[in-house]
């Protein structure tokens, strides 16, 4: 089942993993190593988390690359399904599955 409105993954490194640890921004990113832009951006929203990021992540905060990547799908899926009606997509008729 789908989460209604899932946060976006940035929300979650900032209440769950820097907060907690009272790191700041730039202290973060620079354990990251990463910008500190690159990171600002992604807790404000503004950037997604990338495979690489999930890695850097999962290192970081004793994680797993996986879990970030699925809340960046489920944030990304949440916000592309609210545009569903909008969408003009040829509708083509079932065929039969093949057992794979």
């Amino acid at each position: 089942m789908r989460m209604h409105n899932p946060p976006h993954p940035g929300e979650i490194l900032r209440q769950l993993c820097l907060e907690p640890l009272g790191l700041s921004v730039t202290q973060a990113a620079k354990g990251l190593g990463i910008s500190r832009k690159t990171l600002s951006n992604i807790l404000n929203g503004r950037a997604g988390i990338s495979p690489q990021m999930a890695v850097r992540l999962s290192i970081a905060f004793d994680t797993t690359a996986e879990s970030w990547m699925n809340q960046q799908v489920q944030h990304d899926l949440w916000r592309a399904e609210q545009n569903r009606k909008k969408l003009k997509v040829a509708r083509f008729p079932s065929t039969p599955r093949a057992n794979v």
